[in-house]
């Protein structure tokens, strides 16, 4: 059927490399069921992956060309020809499909189909396209409103997170601002008390100044009175000495006992 489908060389040529891939996965898939070693099957199973991925872009290439020569086409060429394209979605689906069921059996999911190497992920853009393009119009519908519904609830949860995160917030706004003041208060009191320290310095170092002015005046004054005390004893000790001037106010020194005895001897003669 396919060979006597009106196509344009470009198609053509894209319709033959489609069906040389399949015919590739149908012979690897038979030659997989051949192979006992776990590992030589993953392998074999890659590449199988990397032959599905190639189909798939080919698909979509198809169908690009398919929409541009669609307005030169007449209506039930391009119904053959779409029909066409969804025959070979559902055979490549068929091949994913078998492809998970030995994936399955092996045990190993690392490796995904159209997931571009990155491991186990969710599905691509064209993963959906060609779902969506085997799928009737209320299986569209239904699942378009699972997706919404789905997206509601992720919106919800987003809401819920949100909302979370701004109460942690303003708490913690609240907590620094008391934090804050806080510190303005220690800073005022160190302030306070560093002032206090160097009031408290420049007085002490008044009184140090102080004092040693006084015990100046002091020691000044107890070389004059040790001077004074001094001259007392030697004018008493040595009347005599005319070395040292009398001190004014102070009364001559007593006669001696030898002098008042010859002065009695003198009168009574």
């Amino acid at each position: 059927m396919a060979a006597d489908l009106p196509m344009s060389p470009q198609l053509e040529q894209i319709h033959g490399e489609i069906r040389d891939n399949f015919r590739a996965l149908a012979n690897g898939f038979q030659r997989l069921d051949k192979i006992k070693d776990s590992n030589r099957q993953s392998k074999q199973l890659e590449e199988l992956t990397v032959k599905m991925r190639e189909c798939k872009r080919l698909i979509k290439e198809f169908d690009r060309e398919l929409k541009d020569e669609e307005g030169r086409n007449p209506p039930e060429v391009n119904k053959q020809l779409n029909d066409e394209k969804q025959s070979m979605i559902k055979e490549l689906n068929s091949y994913v499909a078998l492809r998970k069921t030995y994936m399955s059996t092996l045990g190993n999911k690392k490796v995904e189909l159209f997931d571009m190497g990155a491991g186990v992920s969710e599905p691509t853009a064209d993963d959906n396209f060609q779902v969506a393009s085997a799928m009737s119009n209320q299986e569209l519908v239904n699942a378009g409103m699972k997706t919404m519904d789905e997206t509601d609830q992720t919106i919800e949860r987003t809401k819920k997170v949100v909302e979370q995160t701004i109460e942690v917030g303003t708490e913690t706004a609240v907590q620094l601002k008391g934090q804050t003041e806080q510190m303005g208060r220690i800073v005022n009191e160190l302030d306070t008390i560093n002032f206090s320290i160097k009031k408290a310095s420049q007085l002490v170092k008044e009184i140090g100044r102080q004092v040693a002015t006084d015990k100046c005046i002091m020691l000044f004054l107890l070389l004059i009175v040790c001077g004074v005390i001094a001259i007392i004893v030697v004018k008493i000790v040595n009347p005599n000495n005319k070395n040292i001037r009398a001190i004014p106010g102070l009364a001559p020194p007593a006669p001696t006992r030898r002098l008042l005895y010859l002065r009695d001897a003198e009168y009574f003669n």
